[in-house]
Order: C-alpha cells, then sequence, then structure tokens
C-alpha cells in the first residue's frame, strides 16, 4: 500500500506508521491495569490513575535519556559514522542503569506519601501505596530499555520496538488477567496485581531487547566502551529536556490537585479523560519521533532543508490523523469511557473532559511534532522555555483563579485547551525562523 504514496512519503511513512503503532501499543500496556482495575471501583481507578500520573516525574527522568540518546545518534547515523553511534549506545546503556539507581532508591522512599499529600480518600490511599511501590522494581529495566528503543528509532528502526511491544501488550493483558481477579489459581491481588503484572512484563522486555543486541539484530554493533564526552555531548540535549518535562509534570500534578477539590468522581473521570486522549494523540507520539529522527538524521547529513521539509510532511500526516480522532472525542465519548469503567457518574466526567480537549487535537499535533523536531535539532532549550512560560501563565496559573472564581471544573478545562493553542503558535513561528539549524549537539 505504501508504493501507492510518493518516495519522500514513503520514506516518513515507513518510519512513523511502526512508531505510531508503538506508541499506541505502548499506552495501551501502560492504562491495561487502569482498564482492568475500573472493574473493581472508582477507588481502584482513582489509586491507579493518580500512580501512574505520579510516575510521571521518573518519564522526565527518561526524557533525559530519550532525547539525548536520539539527538546524539541521529546525527551519528545521518553522518554514516555507526560505530561512533555504537560507542555512543554503550556509553548511554551504561549511564542508564547508574541513574536508575538513586531514582529507584528515592521514589520507593517516598511513594507511600503521593496519595497522602494529594489528600485522596482512605480508600484510594490503602491501594495506592502497595501499586505504586511495586512498580518501582521495573526501573532499572525500563531506564535501559528507552536506550534501546530510542537508538532504533535514531537509526530508522522502528519496526522492531513495534513487534516486541506487540508481544508484551499481549502477556500484559493475560497476567492481568490472572493476577488482578486471581483466576486459574493464581492469586487474587487486585490493584497490586496490575503493578506485578506490569514488572514483569517490563523485565521481559528488556531482556528481549538484550539478546537481540547481542546477537547483531540491531544496526548497532555490541561493544562495552564508555565514552565521557558523548555523554556530555548528550547530556547537553537530554538535561533541559528532562527539566521541562520534570516543570511540566510538576505543573500537571498542581493541575490535579484543582481537579481533585471537586471530588472523587470528578477525579477518576479526570483520569480515565487522560488515558483515553494519550490513546488518541499516541499515534500523533509515534510521527514526533519519526519527526526528531529524521530532523537529526537531517542535520547530522549537513541538509537542513530536507530536514525542515521532512518535518513539515510529518506535521501535515500528524495533524490529519489527531483530527479525525477528535471526531470520537468530541461525538461518541462516553461509547470510548464505557471501556474503562462502568460507574455512571465516572463516565459522565470523563465524557466532558474528552469533549473539551477533543478541540483542541490539531494544535496539540503541533505541540508534539515542532518540539519533538526541535529537541532533535538540540534546541532543547528553547522548548523549555516556550513550555515554561505557556504552562504556568497560560495553563495553571489561570485555572487556579477560574476555579477559585466560578468553582466550576468547565473552566479549568478552558485554560488547559487555551495552553495548547498558544503553545502550538509559538512553536510554529520559532521552527519557521530556523535558528535550531545552528546549533550543535
Amino acid at each position: 500500500m505504501l508504493k501507492l504514496f510518493p518516495p519522500k512519503h514513503q520514506k516518513i511513512l515507513k518510519l512513523s506508521i511502526p512508531a505510531a503503532i508503538n506508541s499506541l501499543l505502548d499506552m495501551l500496556q501502560v492504562i491495561t491495569d487502569l482498564i482492568m482495575v475500573g472493574r473493581l471501583s472508582a477507588f481502584a481507578v482513582a489509586a491507579v490513575g493518580l500512580g501512574l500520573q505520579s510516575l510521571m516525574f521518573i518519564f522526565a527522568v527518561l526524557t533525559l535519556l530519550h532525547v539525548g540518546t536520539s539527538a546524539l545518534l541521529s546525527r551519528f547515523v545521518g553522518a554514516g559514522r555507526m560505530k561512533r553511534a555504537s560507542i555512543g549506545l554503550s556509553t548511554l546503556l551504561r549511564f542508564a542503569f547508574l541513574l536508575s539507581l538513586p531514582v529507584m532508591a528515592v521514589w520507593y522512599l517516598v511513594a507511600s506519601n503521593i496519595y497522602v499529600w494529594f489528600g485522596t480518600a482512605p480508600e484510594v490511599v490503602a491501594l495506592g501505596e502497595d501499586y505504586v511501590q511495586m512498580l518501582t522494581w521495573m526501573m532499572p529495566f525500563v531506564f535501559m530499555k528507552l536506550v534501546f528503543v530510542s537508538a532504533l528509532n535514531s537509526a530508522g528502526n522502528t519496526k522492531m520496538p513495534m513487534q516486541v511491544k506487540i508481544g508484551s501488550i499481549i502477556l500484559n493483558v493475560i497476567l492481568n488477567y490472572l493476577l488482578i481477579f486471581g483466576h486459574y489459581g493464581f492469586p487474587e491481588l487486585g490493584v497490586l496485581g496490575a503493578a506485578v503484572g506490569t514488572v514483569i512484563v517490563n523485565i521481559l522486555e528488556f531482556i528481549v531487547y538484550v539478546i537481540l543486541y547481542l546477537r547483531e539484530k540491531t544496526p548497532y554493533i555490541p561493544v562495552w566502551y564508555y565514552s565521557k564526552s558523548l555523554l556530555s555531548r548528550a547530556l547537553k540535549v537530554g538535561i533541559p529536556a528532562s527539566f521541562e518535562r520534570s516543570l511540566t509534570f510538576g505543573s500537571f500534578m498542581l493541575f490535579t490537585v484543582i481537579i481533585a477539590h471537586y471530588g472523587t468522581s470528578v477525579l477518576a473521570g479526570y483520569q480515565i479523560g487522560l488515558r483515553v486522549e494519550g490513546l488518541a494523540f499516541m499515534p500523533g507520539i509515534g510521527f514526533t519521533i519519526a519527526a526528531m529522527a529524521l530532523m537529526g538524521q537531517g542535520l547530522g547529513a549537513k541538509k537542513p532543508e530536507q530536514a525542515k521539509e521532512d518535518v513539515i510532511l510529518v506535521l501535515k500526516y500528524t495533524s490529519g490523523f489527531m483530527f479525525i480522532l477528535s471526531f470520537f472525542m468530541i461525538f461518541m465519548p462516553e461509547k470510548i469511557v464505557w471501556l474503562f469503567t462502568n460507574d455512571a457518574q465516572t463516565i459522565k466526567e470523563a465524557s466532558r473532559y474528552l469533549r473539551i480537549v477533543g478541540v483542541s487535537q490539531i494544535p496539540l499535533a503541533f505541540n508534539f511534532v515542532l518540539s519533538g523536531a526541535l529537541r532533535g535539532a538540540g534546541d532543547s532549550k528553547r522548548t523549555l522555555k516556550i513550555n515554561l512560560i505557556s504552562l504556568w501563565f497560560v495553563r495553571i496559573l489561570p485555572a487556579f483563579l477560574l476555579s477559585w472564581y466560578f468553582e466550576n471544573i468547565l473552566f479549568v478545562y478552558l485554560a488547559m485547551i487555551s495552553d495548547t493553542f498558544v503553545k502550538a503558535i509559538w512553536l510554529w513561528v520559532t521552527f519557521q525562523k530556523g535558528e535550531w539549524q545552528k546549533i550543535k549537539v
């Protein structure tokens, strides 16, 4: 079917479609816990949803690895320097393992306090503590796995991560079925069972990548080498991106505090709405991965105009996909939310959220693709500034004020989508100026 498209489109679609599918499956794997515990109670949904959102701080650290790996290795791939890229991969794998250890220790110690800090119901606290602490044990494997996936994407091999993810999500569903509900003689662990299944699957995913790497089934040469200079270059791009993501997630947590003020049903509806929206824009994130790789490869090959053309074409496809998905969010959200829960009030609240955010999906496509392209060019400090200013002065502060004045969740959600529109315009203007072409990684 891809042969029906022009050659330039084929190149982008061969990268983007597997990456989009992989991102969609990645989100499905994350929210499998939420879907299956939704049959237990609204307290279980709130516990798992808040636990997953709290783990966003870990994902902020992972952004350092993802952006640093992608920006550095894609340039080497574009320049045809695969030996240098292989040394970079080896360096970043070792760094990922070392980085995961203190993060793992700190998270295990603070996890039990997260639900108390948010002032959630005692039932949510009891269910959530064990869930988040169990997820802590998968961190070293998740950190190193992400380096493998980012390296493969940087080399244009997005199909392998997709294939691995298909197997892992099937296994995750099976383990959740057995461990949450206690079928076929397995213990009925409830919310804790969802966490155990997720940990097992992530460990097995990492093992698969190690085997493929050592058997030379990837574009990279298996080497055991540590380069301080390459690590420094990756961190130069990765740290601002990680800081940006940390601030973003921190503001999201404050946003959640505002929403939690409206009660458990609104909070549970918001958590489910976030997961459904995540499913909707996962294809967009997949195209963003392609944009980041194409940008780095184009700059590495000394072809900045080609890189710009590729990113704009990726943006067109992403906007088209997310425009189509927005129809489902606006016109039939109840049918989608029903897959997560059968609680009538939670369905109502989640559907209201989806209808509002459905109108901002095209600007969201601009946010994803253009911020990813700028990071792929190494311009992560600029995306940090844009995101920080818009997030606080268009989303968080107005949301607090509107919530205090009107006591209506609708105005809180309107502040949220206003931020999406403002960032989309700002990123487009920044991208068009072309200053990212002067960045050296």
